[in-house]
Formats: structure tokens, sequence, C-alpha cells
């Protein structure tokens, strides 16, 4: 899945084949992989990913260090990437690298076109990737997407607004978040603006419980799973702390922008990733110096909220010519040195939790590495983006926030979601 730091969220297209006339970005080598002779390696890296001036140094650095490998990066856009990288696995003349949404990896490992990468976990450092990023890359036991980045949400707030309430410290657990909330829920002002189908809240809330928003059995066959104990207990939780503010039930962050909502000035917190702030102040420049930044609180204090966590992996086709130096491609990025530099550079969370102090100093991302402990991914099936295409869990949320029996709302919303993870 794209980062939630980008404008949207990509969603994972079908696998339709596309003609060749529409790859143009192929590798560009000759004979058998990794043949001896110089390599030209075909890298392809989603738009906005990072800038400009960090893939130019990667380059150089890249080709300094590894001579007689010329690496031919090409930018690609999010729309239509799905069915683009679909047909480069089909094909024999794919490029050597792709960064991927982190919740694509299902769907094109199922093609059989991208190359296992398992045995090179160790080297590294794969025990200690953010699950959010190294789970959803590993299928049936075998890891075929590398962890890039990451991003996930955060609990932006005012800061004055605290301390006029008395708070003096960010809440930690649920109980404490609640409990501040009320205070800030006052004299005007909205405690938080949460609207009603902001469905990676719930999920997170949902993975808190224990539980998930559905689940393969033994037959391998995935079923819904908003319904469950676990499932009820998040939308209940949902539902006490969306009452503490005025967002619409019937919509999600976006319609209207919270942003947006927030520059007006009578928001105490909401939930977003760090960079929503930059579209705070862009819409009121006064909060400068107002915001602040802290993890979704969790059941106890010892551990933050769950947090759906966005971002790129990378993977290698199988069609690649030059296997051992895309490896050694996506090694690099994946490694110490240009992990640390892109977290500086765009304020991303490092593939590693070991590198989360290369985010010192940066408040937002600090909080964004925190939560990132405890990422999760949607469920890893290669049809889930047919769940997000008409959502039934928005739909769910709405109805229970508006009255509805939620059992019966949680059942037709499992219906639907099995359906769709059925391939039908």
């Amino acid at each position: 899945m794209r980062s939630p730091a980008r404008p949207t969220i990509l969603r994972a297209a079908n696998a339709l084949l596309l003609g060749a006339a529409t790859l143009t970005a192929c590798s560009s080598g000759s004979g058998s992989q990794d043949a001896a002779g110089p390599a030209r390696l075909t890298v392809w890296i989603m738009k906005d990913s990072v800038t400009d001036t960090f893939l130019k140094d990667f380059e150089a650095d890249f080709e300094a260090t590894h001579p007689g490998t010329t690496l031919d990066v090409q930018i690609q856009e999010w729309e239509g990437i799905g069915q683009k990288v679909t047909s480069a696995l089909a094909s024999k003349d794919a490029p050597d690298v792709i960064e991927v949404g982190n919740t694509q990896v299902a769907q094109y490992a199922a093609s059989g076109g991208v190359h296992d990468l398992s045995g090179k976990t160790a080297e590294l450092n794969g025990s200690d990737w953010i699950p959010g990023l190294a789970d959803p890359g590993k299928i049936d036991g075998k890891q075929y997407g590398i962890p890039w980045y990451a991003a996930n949400r955060v609990v932006i707030y005012r800061k004055d607004l605290f301390q006029q309430a008395g708070i003096t410290t960010p809440p930690k657990t649920r109980e404490e978040w609640i409990a501040d909330t009320q205070k800030l829920n006052t004299g005007g002002n909205e405690g938080i603006y949460l609207t009603g189908q902001t469905w990676y809240v719930l999920a997170g809330f949902l993975w808190d419980e224990g539980g998930d928003l559905a689940v393969k059995g033994a037959d391998g066959k995935w079923t819904g799973a908003l319904g469950t104990p676990q499932g009820k207990a998040a939308i209940g939780f949902y539902q006490q702390l969306q009452a503490l503010g005025r967002g619409p039930k019937d919509s999600d962050e976006a319609k209207p922008p919270q942003a947006e909502v927030f520059a007006q000035g009578r928001t105490a917190q909401l939930i977003s990733t760090p960079g929503g702030a930059a579209a705070i102040l862009k819409a009121a420049p006064d909060l400068k110096d107002k915001l602040g930044f802290f993890p979704i609180p969790g059941k106890s204090a010892d551990k933050p909220g769950a947090v759906f966590t966005g971002g790129s992996d990378l993977i290698v086709p199988e069609s690649s010519r030059h296997q051992q130096a895309a490896y050694e491609v996506v090694k690099a990025l994946a490694g110490d040195k240009w992990q640390t530099a892109m977290a500086k550079e765009m304020s991303y969370v490092p593939n590693r939790t070991t590198l989360a102090g290369a985010l010192s100093g940066n408040e937002g991302a600090t909080a964004m590495a925190a939560g990132a402990a405890n990422g999760h991914a949607t469920p890893n099936s290669p049809d889930w983006a047919a769940v997000e295409a008409d959502n039934p869990i928005k739909q769910y949320m709405t109805q229970v926030l508006t009255g509805a029996d939620p059992a019966a709302a949680a059942k037709s919303a499992d219906a639907a979601i099995t359906k769709a993870l059925s391939g039908n």
C-alpha cells in the first residue's frame, strides 16, 4: 500500500495484462542472468517516494562502489501501476528492481513472477524489520518483498489547548486518552476530530484487541472478522472516542479534509501521519509552534496502540537478467547508510526498529517510529484490493455509529469481505 503520507492511498489494481507497448522501462541487459560484463540495471521507483537529491546521491554512490554497474532509475506514477507491474512480471524482460506498496506484494507474488529472497533475510537483519512492512512481504513462508520505508498515523494535538485543560503530558493509555479528550471537549472546542469512516484507525483498535479485519482458515479461505468479540470491543472504543468531537459519521477523513477542519482552531486532536501538520500550517500559519505529536495510545502504557503501516517494499522479478546485481541494489537501499539518509531526508520510519534513532530531533517522525513498533498490515490476501474497492468496513462503521445493531451490521460487512476475498 502506498504510504499514507502521500495524498491518496493507492488501491491495488486487478491483475490485468497490458500490451508490451506499455512497458517502456524494462531491463536492457542481454544474455543469461548475471552474465559476465557490465550490467545496466533498471530500477522502478514510485513518484514522490524520495527526493531527486536522494536518488542522485544513491546512484552516484552505488555506481562508485560497484564498478561496471550502471543504474537506470525510472520514476513511475501510482495511477495504473498495478497493471503495469503485473505485465512486467509476466514478461521476459522485466525491470531488475521494483518498488511496490507493502500490501501489494501478495498480489504480485501470486503471479509467480517475483524472486524469493528468503535466503537473504539474515544478511539484511530481517529479525529487526518492523512487522508492518516485513509481514506483508512474506507469503507462505517466503520473503518476496524486502522492507524499504514506512509511515503510519499518530495523534497531532494542540499544545496550547492541552495546557489550558491542565494536561501536562500526552496520554499513554486508552483510559488516559478518553479522560483527556473529555477535558478538551468543552468550551466550544472539540476534543478530537474523528470521522465515522476512518477505518484504518478502527483496524488499529481491532488489532489491539487481538483481532483482525479478516482471518484465513485452515482451508486457505478468508473470512471477514468484524463480528468477533474483538471486533465488538474495537467498534465500541471507536464509538466512545468519536463521540468526543463533531466529526461526521457518514464520511472519511478526506471529506471534508480533516487538516482544514483542524486549522479552524477549535479542534484539540486529530489522527494523521505527521505530514498532516504541513497541511494544517498551510491553512493556519498562526498554529506554528503550537502543534505536538504522540503515538496513538494503547491498552497499557508499555506499548503504543496498533497502527496500519503504509509504505513500500522492494522486489526483484524472476525475469530480471541480473538478479544478483539487483539484490545488491536492494541490499544497499535497505541497509544502514541509505535507510538513515532517507529517514533524515524524508522523515520516513526506517525499515528496522534499531534505526529509529535516525529520526532524533524530529518530534512527529519520532512519534511515528514509536508507533511503528506495533505496526500491522491489512490481511495478506491478493484479493484485498477488492475489499477496499467498495469498502464494507466504512459502511459498517457508519451503520453502528448511527444506531444500527452492531451484530447485524458486522454480519453484513463480514459477508461482503468474505465474498471479495473469495476471488469471485
